[in-house]
């Protein structure tokens, strides 16, 4: 077996590709035969929406022919929810190691010293691009940019729509980031995401690429073209679930116009090519209130729940490895059990690059097992969880993989105990666990050993730097507040316009000491409106000040001296119309002024 785990200094590593791109005449031939790389994640998808898995009316043909090319991991899982999958891939380590365990309350942060998959490729010379969601931070150190990316072009939050993106984004015509600046596209989301995809591997001239393309679609909002919708219903589908699968239809078209330009460019050969979703489907059933006459049966591909489920149907997606150089091709199964974990290790080893010095990784390299179908070493066990809490808990919802085996534990109540074999039993509907007591036995011990060795990472928070030279004014969102209810979490564009009610601290690292300006705002600069509040406060660390305010002003500013070092940021915004209650500010714009402005002050 192959492994390609050598741990080299990021920044000697580094140097050494400049010299030899400098200095050595040899070295484009070689760059010209390492790979590319582009990792396709879509939103929300899961495992059934694909025709060739037997979906009866989902048009896919360009997933569909993607499967019959490519190499299939067929036992491929994920996490239930968004951000802690998408930690997983791009650090090659279980979610919660990197402060990750949910969507919001500030626990889809990704602490700045992870070692991603990006920085691996840039640090042998691979150019970088992100495109479309990162759910990992929207703030300094956690962005996109300050994690390996050098091209990006995204929505922030967790989807469009959600708190921290662009006020007034609909999916149409959006203002997403560029690089960190805000810009105006014309057209749909998933088509610009391909389109900036497609410009960048146009731009590389050669030289060898990694792509992050990962969809918001098919997340809600439903927001679609109409045309694509209708064939849907023309089918018969109810509307909420014809405009999922539109969505879907969209990224497979998107896909299609993809191949196409790798064909054109005569960059299909060496590409790998990576299909895969972020957790199971949270769509494509009718809804309360969206019957139709005689709907058509809602499709399982035979599998036990959706998004944010611990039974298969939550965390089994598809992985599909499509490389006509590295002979990944022709349709073919791999039935090991593989996870999010393992995409960093399988890549680097694929490419045959070194892995920098870094944090230790929990996956393990796939590559023998996709090249081969030689199984990885030992009996696997892999742990699974659906963490929506303000601190991890042990009696959380959890799922335990071995082999056919899944021991499901917390699923129907605090302290149910499930066993499942998913070979023999699929539906996951006969509980076994009183038949097989020693397996139940060892598979919870090494869940006990697995929780024990993720809980010293609970309480290190994920801070957002302020006072940081690489973003000279940090705006913080209410979708990042470490609350202890997700209801005081004003988290979406819904919230933040119907004026929700909650609040909560930002973790926060002051870099330097000195003066920094807080602007408190109720709407976003980009639509500014009433800050709504007569008086408003504001906490960091020990440092507070108050102020009395005119409710139809647009914001309010604090000057505060501040030392450095970790602190907890809090503000709070009266407001008369809701009975003098108090919330925070949704918005707070942060910036350190010139020692001369403190001077003079």
């Amino acid at each position: 077996m192959m492994l390609f785990h050598l741990r080299i200094p990021l920044m000697l590593l580094t140097l050494a590709w400049v010299f030899n791109d400098c200095c050595t005449a040899a070295e484009p031939t070689q760059k010209a035969q390492r790979p590319n790389v582009i990792l396709i994640v879509t939103d929300d998808q899961g495992y059934k929406d694909i025709g060739a898995h037997g979906h009866p009316y989902i048009d896919t043909p360009q997933l569909d022919r993607l499967f019959e090319e490519s190499v299939r991991l067929t036992d491929f899982h994920v996490r239930p929810t968004c951000a802690p999958t998408r930690a997983a891939l791009m650090s090659g380590r279980h979610p919660m190691r990197s402060g990750i365990w949910h969507t919001i309350m500030g626990r889809s942060l990704m602490r700045g010293d992870e070692l991603t998959v990006a920085e691996v490729f840039q640090a042998n010379g691979y150019r970088t691009g992100l495109f479309g969601k990162w759910h990992l931070g929207d703030n300094y150190p956690m962005r996109p940019q300050d994690q390996g990316f050098t091209t990006v072009v995204q929505h922030l939050g967790g989807g469009v729509t959600q708190g921290p993106d662009y006020l007034g984004n609909d999916y149409f015509d959006d203002h997403y980031l560029r690089n960190g600046k805000v810009e105006q596209f014309d057209g749909f989301c998933t088509d610009i995401w391909f389109d900036e995809a497609m410009k960048f591997m146009e731009s590389s001239h050669g030289a060898p690429f990694f792509a992050y393309l990962a969809t918001n679609a098919p997340h809600q909002p439903w927001n679609v073209d109409p045309k694509l919708e209708q064939a849907y219903l023309d089918k018969g589908v109810a509307k909420t679930a014809a405009s999922y699968y539109a969505l879907i239809t969209n990224i497979d078209e998107n896909l299609g116009r993809l191949r196409s330009f790798l064909h054109e460019k005569q960059l299909t050969d060496n590409t790998i090519l990576i299909f895969m979703t972020d957790n199971g489907p949270a769509g494509g059933w009718p809804l309360r209130g969206d019957m139709h006459a005689r709907p058509l049966p809602h499709f399982t591909a035979n599998m036990r729940g959706a998004k944010g489920s611990l039974y298969e149907g939550g965390h089994r997606v598809p992985c599909f490895i499509h490389w006509p150089a590295g002979q990944l091709v022709g349709g073919k199964d791999v039935d090991v059990l593989a996870t999010d974990i393992d995409i960093l290790p399988t890549l680097a080893s694929l490419a045959e690059i070194p892995t920098p010095e870094g944090p230790p990784l929990d996956g393990i390299d796939l590559a023998d097992a996709i090249r081969h179908g030689e199984k990885p070493p030992g009996d696997r066990i892999h742990i699974i969880q659906s963490q929506r809490l303000p601190m991890p808990s042990k009696e959380a919802k959890t799922a335990v993989l071995q082999g056919p085996w899944r021991l499901v534990l917390n699923a129907v109540e605090p302290g149910s105990v499930e066993l499942f074999n998913v070979k023999q039993d699929p539906r996951q509907s006969h509980n076994i666990a009183g038949e097989h007591a020693n397996l139940v036995a060892s598979l919870s011990g090494a869940y006990d050993t697995w929780f024990a060795d993720q809980s010293p990472m609970f309480t290190e928070y994920s801070r957002i730097a302020i006072g940081a030279d690489a973003e000279p004014v940090a705006r913080l969102m209410s979708h990042d507040w470490l609350t202890a209810e997700s209801s005081d979490c004003v988290w979406s564009h819904t919230g933040v316009k119907s004026g929700q009610m909650g609040n909560g601290p930002w973790a926060i690292d002051v870099r330097e000491p000195g003066t920094y300006q807080f602007e408190l705002r109720r709407w976003p600069l980009e639509q500014p409106g009433p800050i709504e509040a007569d008086q408003a406060g504001i906490v960091v660390g020990q440092v507070s000040a108050e102020k009395t305010v005119d409710p139809d002003n647009h914001y309010v500013r604090f000057e505060l001296e501040l030392p450095a070092g970790p602190a907890m940021l809090q503000t709070n915004l009266r407001i008369p119309s809701r009975g003098n209650k108090t919330r925070g500010a949704y918005y707070v714009y942060i910036r350190k002024l010139p020692s001369s402005a403190s001077s003079s002050r």
